[in-house]
């Protein structure tokens, strides 16, 4: 029964408040190894050139896609 007890007492030293929680927060936050200044521009260009060709691509079957529909449905704009 002593054990139970001690075991409880434990978990509740472990499962702390609010302070605990932060605190354990700022520990995490200092073990992230942050990029530098050109690593985030070199990071941002390839996010923003792999977005971009994705768009085109999906731009270009869009296009395809909706060619073929006028195509085969006999569809004209005029």
């Amino acid at each position: 029964m002593a054990k139970k007890d001690q075991a409880k007492k434990n978990t509740a030293k472990k499962n702390g408040g609010f302070k605990d929680y932060f605190k354990g927060i700022k520990t995490e936050i200092s073990k992230v190894v942050w990029p530098t200044r050109k690593e985030l521009g070199t990071f941002t260009g390839v996010v923003i050139a792999t977005c971009a060709i994705f768009a085109l691509g999906f731009w270009l079957i869009d296009s395809g896609i909706l060619l073929a529909l006028k195509t085969v449905l006999g569809i004209t704009l005029n």
